[in-house]
Order: structure tokens, then sequence, then C-alpha cells
């Protein structure tokens, strides 16, 4: 521990007898005192004690450290002799190996002309068995020398061909070049090639076709190889996974047989498409293809993808440097006679299939399509421009059919989603946006002009008169239903024929084609707002035919037990049941729309109505009841304009009952202050009492 000097001068007075009041002894401070000088004492005498021991250490350490610096330079004169003797022994061993160099080259020199006479005196030897026409040596005879047999075969062959034929060597060497014992050799190595291949000896195989490398059969070795490896390769229906299989299996063992596996492989892949893959492919295809549309379309879409996912499994494995292009290449090579007219089989299939949906559901509901003109679009939207009530024509009776099917229309949509499907996958990139347009215009001759458009002219046809009685208004039924089916429309526009046209020029006339197809059907949905004419003459037929005058004059004041009256109660019916059909048969800023224009003419066919009868003062009370009845009503609404005219409207009718000296004060009240002054007058006139002298005078 550090040494600290109070700390050892406490112990040493603690230890001290009489050093502090332990245990009750009294302090002595002579005994203490003693104890300090003989403590000083001990302490000085083991400081020189100390202090020698030091010295002599430190002459002792001295010392060897000269004996070390001796020492080391010592080692230093002999690190310097030995270094003197490895630079002589290292030039030296540099001149004894320059000496062994040259006489290695000197050797070498000597022997490989003596190798070559030596091998030039075999094949002399071999070539004179040749001209004699007994061949005696023990590598010909010996089935088990092939190979060496095969390498003399090879070098007489390629001497006989150096030769001139006119000379007297080359007429005799000739038979070498071609009927002669090469030919028969190389027979014989590709027979033994084939039953090691057989026997599943994957060594022998490999040292046979490293023979055969240099023959001219080594193509017709590979052949057979392939040949031998497709025998049994083929027995289950799918010729894909099968194909598949093979090619795996051949690639972990092609490499340990040949010394270029990717050609080998490549080889069998090639043989595989143009042979195994072609003819599977045109059976399947020419058996419908006159036929059945649709199963044609179907089985080259199967068969072109399954083709594409075979060749993304092929291009793991190692096929030279472009394999891609190899492997695109053997895919055209099958379907180019099939793709060259792949969009118009497509587009004719498309355009029967669809008219014969459309047909069937026609049939189905006995309806024989009528040529409904579509060329008076301007004529009605200035007919809108203007808002008149002149009629769309002879009206037909649709018997509540709004002719528009979700059936038909999933049918529709699923058709065109696999021709979307089938011209991604088999359309040429180039000509891919162009045969999507192509696809999508029939989804719009179809889906949305021969059935959404006929609907709506129908349903427009349909609409009846305003002053028809007990009239069943289907439009807002087929606004409806055609809301509903424009939005799968428009997802299938965003989610399949998108992708195909985002980057190309065929994407803004795709726009521009559904941009017309949408406005052509605002304006017919426009159109159909004759259909609150039809609504408000329906309710014009309950007040005529419920409203009586007695109502608001009854002969007894002071008996009348009705909260509003029986015109009030169905009118408000029939309004909550229009509101909630036309939320549900529209959509957006549309509802907004046509709940205002509704509420408008609402408000204006009961402010007439009100205008039509004289009020007692009990008449006035039950008027008032009835127009807080029709203000709640137009809560239902949800459109402020509404509610506020209908809040001005029971405020006007507050002066059917006011008192005559009160008039003027709910005239300037917030409501009724910007009124016109006719307004107020005409309402204060429709009071029983108006004539009395009084009211006119307050009044005036």
């Amino acid at each position: 521990e550090p040494f600290v000097a109070d700390e050892y001068i406490e112990r040493l007075a603690w230890r001290t007898p009489g050093g502090g009041s332990r245990g009750g002894e009294a302090f002595d401070p002579k005994r203490l005192l003693e104890e300090f000088v003989n403590h000083i004492q001990e302490l000085q005498v083991m400081d020189e004690r100390i202090q020698r021991k030091v010295e002599k250490l430190e002459q002792q350490c001295q010392k060897e450290a000269k004996e070390f610096a001796k020492k080391v330079q010592e080692l230093q004169k002999s690190n310097q002799v030995a270094f003197q003797h490895f630079q002589e022994l290292d030039e030296h061993i540099s001149y004894v190996a320059t000496k062994v160099c040259h006489l290695g080259d000197q050797l070498e020199g000597v022997n490989t002309p003596r190798q070559r006479a030596v091998e030039a005196q075999k094949l002399m030897k071999y070539f004179n068995e040749f001209l004699d026409g007994e061949l005696k040596s023990d590598v010909f005879t010996n089935s088990e020398k092939i190979k060496e047999a095969a390498d003399i075969i090879q070098k007489l062959h390629l001497i006989a061909q150096e030769l001139p034929f006119d000379s007297l060597m080359g007429f005799c060497c000739y038979p070498l070049c071609f009927p002669g014992k090469y030919h028969d050799l190389e027979c014989q190595l590709i027979q033994e090639f084939t039953s090691a291949q057989r026997r599943g000896e994957i060594s022998r195989m490999r040292e046979v076709a490293a023979v055969l490398l240099h023959f001219k059969g080594y193509s017709h070795c590979v052949d057979v190889y392939i040949k031998q490896c497709q025998e049994g390769a083929f027995l289950r229906n799918d010729v894909f996974e099968d194909a598949a299989i093979l090619c795996q299996r051949v690639n972990k063992q092609v490499g340990e047989i040949f010394s270029n596996p990717e050609t080998v492989l490549a080889k069998l892949i090639q043989n595989i498409f143009e042979v195994k893959l072609q003819s599977y492919v045109k059976d399947q295809l020419e058996e419908h293809r006159k036929s059945d549309a649709e199963q044609y379309l179907k089985n080259l879409y199967d068969l072109y993808t399954r083709t594409t996912n075979l060749s993304s499994k092929l291009m793991e494995f190692n096929l030279g440097t472009d394999k891609q292009t190899f492997l695109s290449k053997l895919i055209k090579a099958i379907f180019i006679s099939y793709l060259e007219n792949y969009i118009e089989v497509e587009i004719g299939y498309l355009k029967s299939r669809s008219a014969m949906i459309l047909q069937r559901y026609y049939d189905s509901k006995n309806h024989q399509k009528r040529s409904i003109g579509t060329g008076g679009i301007q004529d009605l939207k200035e007919r809108l421009r203007q808002r008149t009530n002149l009629p769309l024509g002879p009206s037909i009776d649709t018997h509540g059919e709004t002719f528009l099917s979700q059936d038909v229309v999933v049918n529709l949509l699923q058709e065109t989603k696999q021709a979307f499907e089938r011209c991604h996958r088999l359309s040429d990139p180039s000509d891919l946006p162009k045969n999507a347009f192509r696809i999508f215009s029939m989804l719009v001759e179809f889906l949305c002009t021969e059935h959404i458009d006929y609907a709506l002219e129908t349903g427009l046809a349909g609409i009846p008169s305003s002053d028809s009685k007990n009239a069943n208004l289907y439009f807002l039924d087929v606004v409806h239903q055609a809301n509903t089916i424009f939005h799968l429309f428009d997802k299938q526009f965003n989610d399949h024929l998108m992708p195909l046209i985002s980057s190309s020029p065929k994407l803004s006339e795709c726009l521009q084609k559904k941009k017309d197809i949408i406005e052509q059907m605002e304006v017919k949905l426009d159109m159909g707002i004759d259909t609150l004419n039809c609504m408000i003459g329906q309710m014009k037929h309950i007040l005529a035919a419920e409203q009586k005058k007695t109502d608001f004059k009854p002969e007894d004041e002071n008996n009348v037990l009705i909260q509003y009256t029986n015109a009030c109660v169905k009118v408000c019916g029939y309004v909550r049941k229009q509101v909630e059909k036309i939320r549900n048969s529209m959509d957006g800023k549309n509802v907004d729309t046509v709940l205002m224009e509704f509420g408008v003419r609402f408000h204006r066919l009961i402010y007439e109505h009100l205008q039509q009868y004289s009020y007692s003062c009990m008449g006035g009370m039950l008027a008032i009841c009835d127009v807080a009845e029709y203000r709640k009503c137009a809560k239902d609404f949800k459109i402020a304009l509404v509610l506020q005219l209908f809040d001005t409207l029971h405020a006007l009718c507050n002066l059917l009952v006011v008192a005559p000296d009160n008039l003027k004060q709910v005239c300037s009240g917030e409501q009724l202050a910007n009124l016109d002054k006719n307004i107020l007058h005409s309402f204060v006139q429709l009071r029983v009492d108006y004539r009395s002298a009084r009211l006119a005078r307050h009044f005036s």
C-alpha cells in the first residue's frame, strides 16, 4: 500500500502504552516521546543498511553491463565472419548451378535428337509392317494396347497426309489415309467408348475420349454419347422435367469424361431442343391449330412458358461465352412459325369469344339487341346545358332489367386478362405495346361499347316521362352497376395493361382512349338527370293525391289531432328511399352533385306546393310541422345548401302563424332579412286573415 506518514505515526502511538486513552489508561507524553526517539534511531539504522545494499547492487549491475557489452561486440565480429563465409558459399553454389544447367542443356541437345531418332525408328518399323501388309507388332495385335496403337496410327496418318500423292511413298501410304487401319481403329475406339458408357466406366470413357480427340471421329464419339444419354430419359409425360433432370445428370458427368465439357453439353441441349422438344411442341399445337383456337392459345402459352423456364434452369450450366443468345435461338427455332401470327389468332379468338359471351347473356334474357344510335351526344350535351325537359324519344319498357351482368363482365375481363398474359409472354418486345393496345381495343369494344354503353342507352330510353304515374326508376340501378363495372375495368387497365405499355408511345394513346370512354359515359350518365324529373313527378302525384285543402284550413280549429299531414309522411318516405338509392348508385363527387340537384328541386316543389293553399292559424301550425319534417328529410342529403333552403322555408312558414303585431320583427330576423319583400308578402297573403285591415296595416 502507499506509505502515509500520518497513518504510520497514528499506528505507532496506538501500539505504545500510554500513547492514548485506550482502556482507561492515562496519557504519558514522556513515554510516547521516548518511543518516538527509539523508533527514529531504528529507522536511521535501517536506512543506512539499505543504502549500503543499494550501493553494492549498483556496483554489481555496472560490472555485469560491461561484461554484456564486451560479449555483444564479440558476437558482432563472429556474425560478420559468418556473413562473409555465406557470401562465398552463395557465389560457389551459383557457379556450380550454372555449370549444371549448361551440362543439362548439352545433355538435352544430345538426348532429344536421339529420342526423335528412336521414335522415328519405331515409326519406320511400323511403317514397314504396313508396307509388307503384315502387322506383327504386339501393339497392333494386343487389344489392351489400343491406346498406343491409336497414337501410332495417328502419327502415321499425319505423315502419310504430308507426302505428295504422286510420289512412290505417297502412293504406298495412301491407303492409310482412308479405308485402312486408321478407320478400323477409329471404329474400334468408338465401340470401346460405347461399351464403357453402357457399363458406366467413367475412367475408361475419359481415356478413350482423350485418344479420339485427335481423330476425325471425335465428333461421332460425342454424338454416340449424346444418343446413349437420352436412352430411357424420356419415359414420363413431362418432357420438360425429363430434359432438366437429364441435363443436370450429364452436367455432373461430362466434365469427368471430355476435355471440352461445355461444347458437349451445349450439343446435347441443342439435340434435345431440335429433336425432342420441337416434335413434342408440334404434336401439341398442330392438333388444335385450326380446330380449337382457345386450346391452341392455351397450349402455345403453356409450352412457351415451360420452354423458357427450362431455358432458365439451363442457364446455370456452363455452355460457353454467350449462352443466353444460344438458348434464345433454340427457343426461337421451335416457336417462330407459331409466334409470327400469334396476335392475329389472339384477336380473332378474343373477338369471337367476347361476342359469344354477350350473345349468350342476351339470349338468356330473351332480349334482341336493338340498334341504338350514338351520334346525338352533342345535341344531348346542349340539352343538358340548357336544362330543358325535352323528351328523350320513344320510351322503352325494360321491365326492370338493367342489361348489365357481373358474370358477363367477369368473363370478359378474365378472357382479356389471359390475353394480356399471353401477349406479354409471346409477343416480341418491339411488338408488345402494339399488341397490348389491340387487345385493349377489343375490351373497350365489347365491354364498354357493346355492354355498358348499350345498357346506358337502353336505360336512358327506358326513363319514363315526368308526368307518369307509378313509374319505376331503374336507371339508377344501371348507373350503380355501370359504376361498379367501370371500377373493375379501371383496375384491369392499371394492373395488366399499364405494365405492358408504360414505357412506349402507346401509353398516351391508351390513356386518351380511356378518357374518351369516360367522357362518353359521363355524358350519358348526366343525361340520366331526367330521372330526377321523374322523381319530382312522382312526388307531385303523391302531393296531389294525398294533400287536401282542409289540411291547412280545418273546420274545427280546436280538434286537430295529427302532427303532420299524410301527404308529408308519404313524400318524406319516398324521398328517403330515393336518397339512399342515389348514394348506393354513385360514388365520389357525383353523389353530392346529384343530391344537390335533387334537393334544390325537392325544395322548389314544396315551396310551390305550399303556395297553393290558404292557412288558418292551426293550418299554419300544421304546415310548419310538415316543413319541419321535410327539413329532417333534407338533413339526410348532407348538403349544406339544401338544408339552408329548408331552414329558410321553415322561417317563411312562421309568417303563417305569427301575430300581426310581430310580423315586422319576424321579417327582419336573421333568416328572412335578406329575402325579397315580394316573397315575404306572398306568404303573408296565404293567411286567411290577410284581408283584415289590421294585418294589411301591420305588414305595409
